[in-house]
């Protein structure tokens, strides 16, 4: 269907309307009160709009801020549930308190001295192995030398834990003392090898190294050998290189050394195994 043209008298009528919304009837009442003439109903009519129209601005207002703050507390209230911890996880969600320090995580003092005692017992297996093995001796004889200062400390640190040693548990006191002492021969047992390691024939002179380096060499084929006649000639040469050094002051066994030597080279002990 095709528009009719554009005429302004068609537009001016349409805007001429009745006005739309709350106030459209109030507007054609009067209107239709003007125009059948009554003059004092016109003035009444427009009186009460003028005095309710204020009031009536202000309720609309009214509704629309308390319609707004139901719609905000809705929502706050939406947002805390959605967000709530269970009563079951709250103990969980928690931060935790702070670890307690190991050092009050202590042990009584019968424990202490049990351990303690285990660990001297470590240490005299190992320091005994190596007194008895004539090998590790030639390897670092600083380790037998008590004029090597390292050497001296481990020999004092060692005899102060065997003194404070006992068999049954003793007062706390006691047990806390032998348990330093312990640690103390522990730490110098370590510092002593590894200055030994160091100085390995550093302490002996040098017209003697190839002495040693002779009964290093015969012991270690007594000890790899399969053959017992091969195995006691290793330990009697090797018996004799050492007596050597003995008598020139230069090296000199320990004596629980030279016993498992003269042993092992008459064929009572099997050939001695050297870990150092």
């Amino acid at each position: 269907m095709r528009r009719p043209p554009y005429h302004y008298s068609y537009h001016y009528a349409r805007h001429l309307s009745p006005a739309r919304g709350p106030f459209g009837p109030l507007l054609l009442a009067l209107a239709l009160v003007v125009l059948a003439g009554g003059a004092a109903v016109v003035v009444a009519l427009v009186t009460m709009l003028m005095a309710l129209g204020p009031l009536v601005l202000a309720g609309m207002v009214t509704g629309a801020i308390v319609s707004s703050r139901r719609r905000r507390r809705r929502s706050v209230a939406w947002s805390a549930r959605a967000t709530r911890i269970p009563r079951a996880d709250r103990a969980r969600a928690l931060p935790a308190g702070p670890a307690e320090p190991a050092g009050r995580r202590s042990v009584g003092p019968r424990a202490e001295w049990a351990a303690a005692r285990a660990r001297f017992a470590q240490l005299r297996s190992e320091y005994g192995q190596f007194e008895c093995d004539p090998l590790a001796v030639l390897r670092l004889p600083a380790l037998t030398d008590v004029t090597v200062p390292s050497t001296a400390r481990f020999v004092d640190a060692f005899a102060e834990a065997q003194a404070l040693d006992t068999d049954t548990a003793p007062p706390a006191e006691h047990a806390a003392r032998f348990a330093g002492a312990v640690d103390a021969a522990w730490r110098a047992w370590h510092a002593a090898r590894d200055a030994a390691q160091r100085i390995r024939l550093a302490g002996i002179p040098a017209a003697e190294h190839a002495t040693v380096q002779r009964a290093i060499k015969l012991l270690t084929i007594a000890r790899d050998s399969d053959h017992d006649a091969e195995r006691a000639a290793a330990y009697s040469r090797a018996r004799t290189e050492l007596a050597k050094l003995d008598r020139r002051g230069t090296l000199r066994l320990p004596p629980a050394a030279a016993a498992a030597l003269d042993a092992a080279a008459r064929g009572q002990l099997p050939p001695a195994i050297s870990h150092i």
